[in-house]
């Protein structure tokens, strides 16, 4: 067993990612404090080739040192857009036809294994603030919740791995769907 090496990885130039197709995912950042963890997001929807980041309230924007030094250059390459509120921001996404969905322990959340996102419709992930979590005005704006299981002591996960799994749950999802 051997790594591969990075031309045998074949990745696309920002260029090329630019242009190419997109997953109908958009990882919407509610007040997200961590600049790493804004970073790791923009690092993960290149990685899954989602259609944009909205940064919201209070979450930094590149260019920032500590974004740029985990996002790895994934700010050029992957789409976005700040939003002065949350609220803002999935206004602006139902409007464009999103389902918009909190990723957070709810009374009324589905786990994540049971949520079957429907293909072809675009779908907005809603991830919260490291301490508070999805802000409940911008709760009441989802058409629904997904919360990751667990089974630790612990009851969240860092929003930047809460993205990864969700993301990649999704994008599984969508894959099987289209066979």
């Amino acid at each position: 067993m051997r790594k591969r090496t990075m031309e045998e990885l074949n990745r696309l130039s920002v260029a090329d990612f630019k242009s190419t197709q997109k997953f109908p995912l958009t990882l919407v950042l509610d007040n997200v404090r961590s600049l790493h963890n804004v970073g790791s997001a923009f690092r993960t929807a290149d990685a899954f080739a989602i259609e944009k980041i909205w940064l919201c309230g209070i979450t930094g924007r590149p260019p920032q040192r500590e974004i740029t030094k985990t996002a790895l250059g994934s700010t050029e390459s992957v789409a976005w857009e700040y939003a002065a509120t949350t609220v803002e921001a999935i206004q602006q996404l139902k409007a464009a036809g999103y389902v918009v969905v909190a990723v957070e322990q709810t009374d009324d959340s589905q786990l994540l294994p049971a949520f079957r996102p429907a293909p072809g419709q675009p779908y907005a992930l809603v991830m919260g603030n490291e301490v508070f979590g999805v802000d409940d005005e911008v709760l009441a704006l989802c058409d629904a919740a997904v919360e990751i299981p667990q089974f630790g002591t612990k009851h969240s996960l860092n929003v930047s791995v809460a993205a990864g799994v969700v993301l990649w749950d999704f994008i599984s999802k969508l894959e099987t769907a289209r066979g």
